[in-house]
């Protein structure tokens, strides 16, 4: 799969650079020569290029990528621009770009953007629900609803999710467990051994209840 990261600062360089570790050919561009050498053995194509000029962006092939992801820092205008000239002019399929509030957020959405991420935003409230759960590496789905694992309690431990029936005894979904940084999906037949990292999706409530068993 092919992606293209406008902007290398520190959220850029993160995304362009794990993508290419998961696999994906990534075409990552910046204006600065510094940052893009930085990365250049790191992806599969670096380039050094003015990142709002439709001319320069088509000559290396970003009108062909499906998916670029728009990580420009502060400037927000320049954002916005380069998301619009994604959409409406190189009518890119799917374009994700940066903003640094709820404002930034609502323009990009206007000018076509078809996901916009806030990282400081989202990692702020990832960090308040670990630390206000008794859950482990808690992911919100919704506001009311999450995904998340916990240590087998001892009252589980040799028995099938299916005897324990988690929906309709804890109104929770079981639906696999965690084995180093693996998620295994798990049947109905499945015995709950000590130690498991037993993976529940629910309502927060509900999970916090299951939680304090």
């Amino acid at each position: 799969m092919k992606f293209c990261v406008i902007g290398l600062g520190r959220f850029g360089y993160q995304v362009a650079t794990v993508l290419s570790e998961n696999g994906m050919e990534v075409l990552a561009i910046d204006s600065d020569e510094s940052i893009v050498a930085s990365i250049r053995d790191s992806v599969a194509h670096a380039i050094v290029m003015d990142v709002t000029d439709e001319a320069s962006l088509r000559s290396v092939g970003v009108d062909e990528i499906d998916t670029v992801i728009v990580a420009m820092g502060e400037d927000t205008s320049e954002s916005i621009l380069i998301t619009a000239l994604l959409k409406k002019h190189l009518k890119t399929p799917y374009v994700i770009t940066r903003a640094i509030d709820d404002l930034n957020k609502e323009i990009l959405l206007l000018v076509g953007a078809d996901r916009v991420v806030l990282p400081e935003k989202e990692i702020g409230i990832r960090l308040a629900d670990n630390l206000s759960s008794p859950f482990v590496d808690l992911t919100r789905l919704a506001k009311n609803f999450s995904v998340s694992h916990i240590v087998a309690p001892k009252e589980f431990i040799g028995k099938s999710i299916e005897s324990i029936n988690f929906f309709e005894n804890y109104n929770v979904h079981c639906i696999g467990y965690k084995e180093e940084e693996k998620i295994i999906s798990v049947g109905p037949d499945y015995i709950i051994k000590e130690l498991d990292k037993l993976l529940f999706a629910g309502q927060n409530k509900d999970l916090e209840k299951l939680a304090k068993l």
